[in-house]
C-alpha cells in the first residue's frame, strides 16, 4: 500500500470539497463527456452564467478543471484524465451506500 502524505489528503479534501457543492459535481460530472463552454454548462444545468463563472473559478483554484481559450471562447475540460473515471466510480458507490439518498423530500444527507 502507498504512504499517505499530508499532500494526499490535502488534495482529497480539495476534492471532498468540490464534490460539498451541488453544482460545482454537477459541472464535474457533465465535464465527463468532455470539455464545455461556460455557457453551455450554464444552460444544462439551469444556472446563471455568474454562478457558472464562480463555481468554474472554484473548481480551477482546486486543480480539478483547466481552462483553454480558442479565440473568443473558453472550453473547460477536467484537468485529469483520471478524474472522469473516478467520479463514475463514486457516483456508483454513493448509488450503492445509499440508493434511495436525495431521491425524495425531506433528504437528511447535507
Amino acid at each position: 500500500m502507498e504512504s499517505v502524505t499530508l499532500s494526499h489528503t490535502a488534495a482529497l479534501a480539495r476534492l471532498g470539497h468540490a464534490l460539498s457543492d451541488v453544482t460545482r459535481t454537477r459541472i464535474l460530472l457533465a465535464l465527463r463527456d468532455g470539455p464545455g463552454r461556460p455557457s453551455d454548462l450554464a444552460d444544462a444545468l439551469g444556472v446563471s452564467r455568474q454562478v457558472m463563472s464562480n463555481q468554474l473559478a472554484c473548481l480551477r483554484g482546486c486543480g480539478l478543471v483547466d481552462a483553454d481559450r480558442d479565440g473568443r471562447s473558453t472550453w473547460y475540460r477536467l484537468a485529469d484524465p483520471h478524474l472522469a473515471p473516478a467520479l463514475g466510480d463514486l457516483l456508483r458507490l454513493a448509488a450503492t451506500i445509499d440508493p434511495d439518498c436525495c431521491s425524495t423530500e425531506g433528504c437528511t444527507c447535507s
